[in-house]
């Protein structure tokens, strides 16, 4: 990266504003900067101090940032020529050292004088450079933007700048920056957006808050007769399986046959196999696949197979970092449940966590980097299920939740309630201290023999909970005072419920595929107070299938059909914009990704890239 400035600086800093370049330029400005080592160059650091916290930052939202205060300073020409020469020369610590001719007009440093004084620039400017006017009231304003959606607010202020008549102080107004031209923003802007989509990561299973929903905007909301254009397609082996999307490459963990699991990258653009990994797997259960999605974080990628193989990848190195298993290592056997292991790896923090469900452990949290065991919970109560623990916010603190199953049933097939008269264990929805796999609550209102789904949180600890096999849904509340925590429930309904993927919620209602194996209910809307709105029935019959929540819209897969809807969610009915066959086999029941406008969506055996923006 040192060489970075080997560049002409004319070249580097002009392409700053430049769509083309911003996303590799801008971000390698960044990088360079970043190194403690790059800043102590006298000049940099007094030109560029207003932004030095940013370079600290580890969140995406910084590079972006930090592409436009650069673009924004360069735009001054002395500053452009004062920072053009420290570019050239490449300035560090042996400055101070050369002679005063090689200095140019720079006078020696004397005893007890500032560095930075002395270290004047050699070339005079006219004018005094123009700082651009970035107030900390206004960095923190641009960071609130980033988390809540920056790409959205930008493309406001761009529809709201190509309005001849809104000029002047409303741009200061917009921005809080002054004196600035008009086309100049527009440019700044758009480069924005161009390293903003860089980092629309899909990192782990149901996206970047593991709740289905996107934050990328400028989605397509109208398809051609032929549908939106299928970029590639990649053979796979059965099963449900999502990807993981970072930087441009897809994880996904593949199964071949009954005898290994595969970890495959392959690029987001191509649908080239970058590498892959392969180890030994051997067994058999109902409905035989993989099932899990990948979760990444910085260079390692984490897996969890069918058997309970947990593996954590270097990405660098294309190896494994090391291994576990979470259902032999604590006493589970070699017999796996009957439909496999299906947990999709949880990061928190320095934690990577996953649900055991042995006799020996509820909940295991593992040192993401080492593998070392931090903690394992006592077995919780139930019997196993198919959830993956979700983190939640209860009275301001992150918690755990994982859900069990109940062994009682009615007759008819339906989930048994707790304490019912009819024989087996009861499961339940259990909330956990996330720092020691300590039991908080348990909630047993709600029981469902064959658990997939977690909670989805909705606000003020309430939490709602779907399922299949008859399980419906509920909603409660929990709330905590000194450390001790009381749940309430407000209601629970048979008219609403999810089988494979968790509910979605948009605008004050819950969408979701309420086809499970006893009802044919399709796509279902239902209000957060529990009043069903509608329902498709068989027509579409959306059995199973993946959805995702982006931009205003639901992409969803009717996981029998194979077939790819747009829809407009609207409590007054339900709303399609589009539909298109895209898949060749029945049970399309795996999650969705999606990453830059590229939606993967995949059948029994091939995964598809899509192009919805």
């Amino acid at each position: 990266m040192h060489k970075l400035f080997e560049i002409p600086s004319i070249t580097l800093f002009r392409s700053l504003s430049a769509v083309a370049l911003a996303k590799a330029d801008a971000f390698c400005a960044f990088l360079w900067l970043k190194n403690p080592r790059n800043l102590r160059n006298p000049w940099l650091i007094n030109d560029l101090r207003a932004f030095k916290a940013l370079y600290t930052c580890r969140e995406t939202f910084t590079d972006v940032m930090s592409a436009l205060q650069i673009n924004l300073f360069m735009q001054n020409k002395a500053n452009f020529r004062k920072s053009q020469m420290n570019v050239n020369k490449v300035l560090t610590k042996d400055y101070v050292k050369r002679t005063l001719g090689e200095r140019g007009k720079t006078k020696p440093i004397k005893a007890n004088q500032s560095q930075f004084k002395a270290n004047s620039n050699p070339i005079k400017a006219k004018t005094k450079p123009n700082k651009p006017n970035f107030t900390l009231t206004y960095l923190r304003r641009l960071k609130s933007m980033a988390h809540s959606g920056i790409i959205p607010e930008l493309k406001t202020v761009l529809v709201y700048l190509t309005e001849p008549s809104n000029r002047g102080r409303q741009i200061d107004d917009i921005l809080g920056v002054k004196s600035m031209k008009r086309c100049f923003l527009l440019s700044v802007i758009i480069t924005m957006l161009g390293v903003c989509n860089v980092w629309a990561d899909w990192p782990q299973y149901l996206g970047p808050n593991r709740n289905a929903t996107s934050d990328e905007k400028g989605l397509l909301r109208s398809w051609p007769a032929e549908g939106p254009k299928v970029l590639w397609t990649f053979d796979l082996g059965a099963g449900y399986g999502g990807g993981a999307i970072s930087k441009g490459k897809v994880y996904l963990l593949d199964r071949v046959g009954s005898k290994q699991d595969v970890l495959r990258c392959i690029d987001l653009n191509s649908g080239k196999e970058l590498w892959s990994f392969t180890y030994d797997a051997p067994g058999r259960f109902s409905h035989p696949g993989s099932r899990s999605t990948p979760a990444i974080d910085g260079k390692y990628v984490y897996t969890c197979g069918s058997f309970g193989d947990v593996y954590c990848f270097d990405q660098t190195t294309q190896k494994p970092v090391w291994k576990k298993n979470v259902w032999k290592d604590f006493g589970g056997g070699e017999k796996v449940p009957g439909w496999g292991i299906c947990q999709n790896p949880l990061i928190y923090k320095d934690l990577l966590i996953l649900a055991s469900q042995t006799k020996e452990a509820g909940v295991v949290a593992y040192d993401k980097i080492s593998g070392e065991v931090k903690w394992a919970s006592p077995a919780l109560p139930g019997r196993v299920g198919y959830v993956t623990p979700v983190v939640v916010k209860i009275d301001g603190r992150d918690q755990l939740v994982m859900i069990t199953a109940t062994s009682r049933r009615e007759r008819g097939g339906r989930s048994a309630r707790a304490g019912s008269d009819s024989e087996g264990a009861d499961g339940g929805v259990i909330g956990m201290d996330i720092k020691n796999g300590k039991i908080l609550w348990t909630y047993k209102g709600w029981q469902c023999r064959i658990p997939i789904n977690n909670v989805v949180p909705v606000s003020d600890g309430r939490l709602f909970i779907s399922g299949g096999y008859m399980a419906g849904s509920a909603m409660f509340k929990v709330t905590g005072k000194e450390g001790s925590y009381t749940v309430k429930e407000l209601y629970t309904t048979q008219d609403f419920g999810t089988h494979v993927h968790p509910s979605v919620l948009y605008k004050g209602h819950f969408y979701g595929h309420g086809t499970t194996n006893s009802r044919k209910d399709g796509m279902t809307c239902m209000s957060v107070d529990g009043k069903l709105k509608w329902k498709t029935g068989k027509s579409p019959l959306f059995d199973k299938g993946g959805f995702i929540l982006v931009d205003g819209l639901i992409l969803s897969v009717d996981g029998r059909d194979g077939i790819l809807y747009l829809i407009e969610p609207n409590p007054e009915g339900f709303k399609k914009l589009a539909s298109v066959d895209l898949l060749d086999t029945k049970e399309c029941w795996g999650s969705l990704s999606l990453s830059d406008g590229k939606l993967l969506i995949r059948d029994q055996k091939q995964m598809k890239c899509v192009a919805v923006r």
